[in-house]
């Protein structure tokens, strides 16, 4: 039992909670978004430190957004070479945040995330209708960049919740995207910054690997399900 815990950090009991809470997270992200307001306040429930548990989520966030991209880019949706300064610029992001964050106190974190997750759940309840049809394009180059990201890829490093929430906002505000252009572009810039966040976590040492896959293959299987009826 100490080797199993000295290797998930948490009961078997609480591994198999946050297995469901997984699935439940991810299939809240493959219909509306947020499902880490579900995970990171569960890891941290199971006694995780603030940031183990905003790196063990990164990790398990990682595969919902990768695998999007790569399904938009083979169906030429996405095009990568017109999309680099916006990657570069949400890489840099994302690996600010999540290296700012692991020099955080954790009691600080402590109070801070909770703040931060009521104010996402009210930005899901509240948050504005995108648009179904183009519109005209109101930013162009760098600024874009680095307020879609740049500002939302530090924010998905630090935290992460409804993140592609925020780059499809960015991206049908200030590019005037359809919301189906608007979500395919946010989940490539989503996948950018959950990279980039989860190798400034891999080289901080705040990863909890094997809860991590075990998170990551629940919400997988949910996505998969999903998917598979839609």
């Amino acid at each position: 039992m100490e080797t199993f815990n000295s290797l998930f950090m948490v009961s078997p009991l609480l591994l198999g909670v946050l297995f469901f809470v997984a699935m439940l997270a991810g299939f809240i992200d493959s219909i509306a978004g947020g499902g880490g307001l579900l995970t990171i306040p569960a890891l941290m429930a199971a006694g995780m430190s603030p940031a183990n548990a905003l790196a063990t989520n990164k990790l398990q966030a990682c595969g919902g957004s990768i695998s999007a991209t790569i399904y938009f880019i083979r169906r030429k949706v996405v095009s990568l070479s017109d999309q680099k300064l916006n990657i570069a610029m949400t890489f840099v992001g994302s690996m600010s945040g999540a290296l700012l964050v692991q020099y955080v106190q954790a009691d600080v974190l402590r109070q801070i995330l909770p703040i931060l997750v009521i104010c996402i759940g009210l930005y899901f309840l509240l948050m504005p209708k995108l648009g179904e049809e183009d519109r005209q394009r109101r930013m162009y180059g760098l600024p874009f960049a680095l307020i879609a990201g740049g500002c939302v890829g530090f924010y998905d490093g630090f935290f992460g919740p409804a993140a592609g929430s925020f780059y499809a906002l960015a991206f049908v505000t200030l590019c005037g995207f359809n919301l189906a252009k608007a979500t395919a572009h946010a989940k490539l810039l989503n996948a950018t910054s959950n990279i980039g966040g989860l190798l400034l976590f891999i080289l901080g040492g705040k990863v909890i690997w094997a809860t991590g896959f075990v998170m990551l293959v629940g919400s997988s299987s949910a996505r998969a399900w999903v998917h598979g009826w839609c």
